[in-house]
């Protein structure tokens, strides 16, 4: 997948609540969504390839959602797929160690709710993703569209679905699909893990 730069955002700068702490370079472990804030139900403003880096300015306190800054833009990720090297070794940001010293920022103050139907599950290891899609199955996917299901995480490939999420069939295909977080995603019925995301 080509990278994509996201733009910079007029008012996404956050408030910093204590001392400002040298930034932290991060890496995306998979195709990431940017979002204009911290939470899924935040429009998506571009996409951290797999491997790409960005600066990291920090992370709101007791939660997975962290800003970066990359190309004079701004935005949020997820932890669960970013990683940054600590005392010497790569750490998946979620995992770093307690003494990390990354800046705590404050959360936007806006009108977005806050609800979830559930979460979606950090990936269990390699799966054989699927490249890309026949071009009749996208076109199935973006012409009988569903109403998105809001699930606490981000959508990437090999993330797994809880249960309650209902997957529907695409005619002759092996994979289901969900809008989950407003983006359409193939789903393997029988682990329920994400094979692709269609960006």
């Amino acid at each position: 997948m080509r990278r994509i730069l996201f733009p910079a955002i007029a008012g996404a700068l956050v408030a910093m609540s204590g001392a400002a702490l040298a930034d932290t370079a991060v890496s995306a472990v998979t195709d990431l969504n940017v979002r204009a804030g911290p939470g899924p139900q935040y429009p998506v403003i571009g996409v951290l390839a797999a491997g790409q880096s960005a600066t990291l300015n920090g992370c709101i306190e007791n939660s997975k959602w962290c800003t970066i800054a990359e190309a004079g833009g701004q935005g949020w990720v997820y932890s669960d797929y970013v990683t940054a090297e600590f005392g010497g070794s790569r750490v998946v940001l979620t995992r770093r160690p307690a003494d990390a010293a990354i800046t705590v920022v404050a959360p936007p103050q806006d009108d977005y709710p806050d609800t979830y139907t559930g979460a979606i599950l950090s990936d269990d290891g390699p799966i054989d993703a699927i490249d890309r899609p026949p071009a009749e199955v996208g076109t199935y996917v973006s012409t009988h569209r569903l109403d998105p299901v809001y699930l606490d995480g981000e959508v990437v490939t090999g993330a797994t679905l809880p249960d309650t999420v209902e997957l529907r069939e695409i005619p002759d295909y092996r994979y289901r699909y969900v809008y989950v977080n407003g983006q359409p995603a193939l789903v393997d019925p029988q682990t329920r893990r994400i094979m692709y995301v269609v960006r």
